[in-house]
């Protein structure tokens, strides 16, 4: 909303009324309700706050430049789509806009695996013995039930942290909040976690 100023000029002289418009920075959550509404232009300022860290995320996952920038091209329609299922009152926009670029990153891990060499040379076998991967998928699936059992805003940062490889800082910029919360989130998070997984035991 804008601030209005009243000037008094010198006597004889009109009174001049001047407006000083002050528009605060719109919230990710606000683009997001705009794109809904089908508004170009904020498309195009939610691309530009969130595509580069979205192609942060998609490189870690995939390890390709190429697949990476399908990912995010992938994202944005996504977005484009779906923006009108965002719903403010269940979290911030960065949050919400996270969650369709995780999804959509997971389908490009299993639409195209990565490349494997044909016929590898012969070496020793390094993989786990069947006693491994069972204890491996074991911890996995202990760790994934204890984190659904955490406030969606401690699962977000600590997924972005831990599975998407982004520094707390990066966690910061692409949820578009404070360095301090996300580091409080992370600390309270792992330390229900911890709870939930020594309970197990």
């Amino acid at each position: 909303m804008g601030i209005v100023l009243a000037l008094s000029l010198p006597r004889g002289a009109r009174t001049a009324t001047i407006a000083v418009v002050s528009t605060p920075e719109i919230t990710d959550g606000a683009l997001i309700e705009r794109v809904a509404a089908k508004e170009r232009e904020a498309f195009e300022e939610l691309y530009r706050r969130f595509a580069r860290p979205v192609l942060g995320l998609a490189l870690r996952r995939l390890g390709d430049r190429g697949r990476a920038e399908d990912a995010v091209q992938e994202v944005f329609a996504s977005v484009w789509r779906s923006a009108g299922s965002y719903d403010r009152a269940r979290g911030p926009g960065g949050a919400w806009l996270y969650t369709i670029a995780r999804n959509a990153i997971v389908d490009a891990q299993r639409r195209r695996p990565a490349p494997t060499v044909a016929d590898p040379p012969e070496l020793a076998s390094t993989s786990a013995t069947p006693d491994e991967e069972a204890e491996a998928a074991w911890d996995a699936w202990r760790v994934h039930r204890a984190l659904e059992t955490l406030a969606p805003h401690e699962r977000t940062v600590i997924d972005l942290a831990y599975f998407g490889g982004l520094s707390q800082s990066e966690v910061a910029d692409f949820l578009q909040i404070p360095l301090g919360t996300v580091k409080t989130r992370t600390r309270s998070g792992l330390a229900r976690l911890a709870d939930e997984l020594e309970g197990e035991l």
